[in-house]
């Protein structure tokens, strides 16, 4: 086991630091944020002056060597447009996100897993037709579309939820289900492949065999088993709203790390935008991290693949 978790946290490694290099570089082909952080009258003087403070004097690979030193030592360095740790202000927004997270995930897997059960038991007719296409909309369907069709419809329309930012429990509603609505279609998916493998096993055989009512069948036995790797991918969905997020939270103007994404994108910051996809990298490579450990005491046949 021990071999196993070290091949995993060596594989996370090399990911961080590839994932590391390529958002250095091409955080800065967005241009150059002097350009927006000076005012039209500013002299040739002055834009020298802002860029030798801003440590963009040297050449790229002189900053990237600078970056990864001090990387190394904790410091990703301070946002041009906050005068902040980047590290601090990816802090202070981080809990505005993962406030999303479990209430997306609940809506996920309370639409998405019964809808994959009623799929998987009426295999070929038109629930299962209709549950799939379901499905095919919501992962084909745009979340900065279905954000704004939401706000029209709620909002501007009936004027039932706020339009956006983050406020009480009515704030909550359209970012959620803007989030859910793709996590609902991956876990139907899934949730219907798995049952429809469960349903043709021996020991679902005998149970029905032995009398069993058919309720107890299929909600005891097989979707008891039916969800084990469904739920091992909860990491993956967890990675997927996090990423997902900076659209969402862009369209509802909800302070969390994936607006903070867009605005270092915007202003070109990129020692915030380094910063918060570096730190991104670590929060989704430790979730999967968890889940491949507990996963491998689960199946011991993972730590051998």
């Amino acid at each position: 086991m021990g071999g196993f978790i070290a091949r995993r946290l060596l594989q996370g490694l090399v990911l961080l630091v590839l994932v590391a290099t390529v958002v250095f570089f091409l955080g800065r082909l967005t241009g150059n944020p002097v350009d927006l952080m000076l005012p039209e009258d500013a002299t040739a003087e002055d834009r020298a002056h802002l860029i030798k403070a801003l440590g963009l004097d040297g050449s790229l690979i002189t900053q990237y060597r600078a970056f990864i030193g001090n990387a190394l030592k904790g410091d990703l360095g301070t946002s041009l447009r906050m005068r902040q740790p980047a590290v601090d202000v990816f802090l202070s927004r981080l809990p505005n996100t993962l406030v999303l997270i479990p209430w997306a995930l609940l809506l996920a897997m309370l639409v998405g897993i019964p809808l994959g059960v009623v799929a998987a038991l009426n295999r070929g007719r038109i629930l299962d037709r209709t549950a799939g296409t379901i499905a095919v909309l919501g992962i084909a369907t745009p979340s900065f579309w279905l954000g704004i069709v939401l706000i029209f419809v709620f909002s501007v329309e009936l004027g039932w939820l706020p339009s956006g930012r983050m406020g009480g429990p009515e704030h909550f509603v359209l970012p959620v289900i803007t989030l859910g609505t793709f996590l609902t279609a991956g876990f139907m998916r899934l949730t219907r492949s798995s049952m429809l493998d469960v349903l043709e096993s021996e020991y679902v055989k005998l149970a029905r065999i032995k009398g069993l009512s058919e309720s107890v069948v299929i909600w005891k036995h097989c979707l008891r088993n039916a969800l084990i790797p469904v739920l091992t991918l909860w990491g993956v969905f967890v990675g997927n709203l996090i990423t997902g997020a900076i659209v969402t939270e862009t369209v509802f103007a909800w302070p969390g790390v994936g607006r903070l994404t867009y605005e270092a994108v915007i202003y070109r910051d990129f020692p915030l935008l380094q910063a918060v996809i570096i730190l991104k990298a670590i929060l989704i490579l430790t979730i999967n991290l968890v889940v491949d450990i507990l996963y491998a005491y689960v199946d011991p046949r993972i730590r051998l693949s």
